[in-house]
């Protein structure tokens, strides 16, 4: 047995959005000039599915899972009915909102953005001082031994500073 869907307007909303361009501004044009139905392809009264609906009016595309998505949605069980107006609704709006995101112009990432540098009055000098010993105030390290290396240094000099001073006071 497979997992139960939960979220039905959500996997609608997805298989709209997977749909090409063409086929969803052909399937906003069916469902206004065709009777909508839900649980099969046609009905004997002329209704037709949004899909058949969609390449009657130029849109040519076979996309089974906007009907499975459909039909969860519509809670269809097998037998054609007419779409409520509360689906239709549903499914026009989601149309509409999926076309006009497809025609927003694509938006950079927030990390691809360029950041400009603050003005902080200091002028760049490591050129300047990059051989005086001890001139940055923080030195960052690319790796661990690099750190360990660093903190035996400045332990080793702090022993012989205790050490000097041992001596001076005895």
């Amino acid at each position: 047995m497979g997992v139960a869907r939960r979220r039905p307007a959500r996997e609608l909303r997805i298989a709209i959005d997977c749909m090409p361009l063409r086929s969803r501004e052909a399937m906003l044009g069916g469902i206004e000039a065709n009777n909508i139905i839900v649980g099969a392809y046609t009905d004997r009264r002329g209704g037709v599915c949004p899909m058949l609906a969609a390449h009657r009016n130029g849109g040519r595309t076979d996309l089974a899972s906007f009907a499975r998505a459909w039909d969860r949605y519509t809670g269809a069980r097998g037998r054609a009915r007419a779409a409520t107006a509360r689906e239709l609704n549903t499914l026009r709006a989601m149309l509409e909102a999926s076309i006009a995101l497809d025609s927003l112009p694509e938006l950079p990432r927030r990390d691809e953005l360029p950041r400009p540098k603050r003005d902080t009055g200091e002028r760049h000098r490591a050129r300047e001082l990059r051989h005086r010993a001890g001139w940055a105030w923080l030195r960052p390290f690319r790796r661990l031994d690099e750190y360990e290396r660093a903190l035996a240094e400045l332990e080793a000099a702090e022993r012989e500073r205790s050490d000097a001073e041992a001596l001076v006071s005895a």
